[in-house]
């Protein structure tokens, strides 16, 4: 296999600024192989499918993938909790994907973006701006009880806006802002210290072994 197709199956679209995640791991673990993938988008479809084995089933129907990366915050129950409730999902399913690989950040996805002040900067469109950035040290990362709200914080703090026209256009963009976050962090090896992110680094390591992918040394 010389091209791997994966699937995105989020719980929302602001989600997709995990792809950005995604594609550093397959960097470190598969740099042999071409990767290719997508969010499962079911905006345009008449009826959305609301149940997880449903949103499933339509995913892989829209789109042929080897690995089907399904997300769900933990929120309030155990990371491990949440991983079991996804693969009984799975087993109840009659067409079931390739390889699936759980995406379980225990916070927002968010979260996992507050780890590189100069990636903010660049999102918030002031590369150069000296205003001091408060981020959180890697290991409190899931225990912020609002990442989205944090960000935005920063980013807005990051922009110098400060006030009128041009702070509320900044903030009706702010969701492309934090996408462009992700898109702007070079390495997320930081994130190797938070225990969902370590499981989700070794599911996808347990897959990519059985299709012969060569990792970086």
């Amino acid at each position: 296999m010389d091209e791997i197709n994966y699937t995105l199956l989020a719980d929302g679209s602001s989600d997709e600024r995990l792809i950005p995640i995604l594609e550093w791991l397959f960097d470190k673990h598969c740099p042999d192989k071409s990767v290719k993938g997508e969010m499962a988008d079911f905006s345009k479809l008449p009826k959305k499918p609301k149940k997880l084995e449903d949103r499933i089933e339509t995913a892989l129907d829209m789109r042929s993938c080897d690995i089907l990366f399904i997300h769900r915050d933990a929120e309030k129950i155990q990371h491990k909790e949440r991983v079991l409730e996804i693969r009984k999902v799975i087993e109840k399913i009659p067409v079931k994907p390739s390889e699936v690989v759980c995406v379980v950040p225990v916070r927002m996805t968010e979260a996992w973006l507050l780890i590189d002040g100069a990636a903010i900067r660049k999102a918030a469109d002031n590369p150069n701006g000296d205003i001091v950035l408060k981020l959180p040290k890697p290991k409190e990362l899931e225990t912020i009880p609002d990442p989205k709200e944090v960000l935005s914080q920063l980013l807005i703090q990051a922009s110098g806006c400060t006030g009128g026209r041009k702070l509320d256009k900044f903030k009706e963009d702010i969701s492309e802002k934090a996408f462009k976050v992700a898109e702007n962090i070079e390495d997320y090896s930081q994130l190797r210290s938070l225990s969902a992110f370590q499981s989700l680094e070794e599911e996808l390591k347990e897959v990519l072994g059985k299709m012969n992918c060569r990792e970086v040394d």
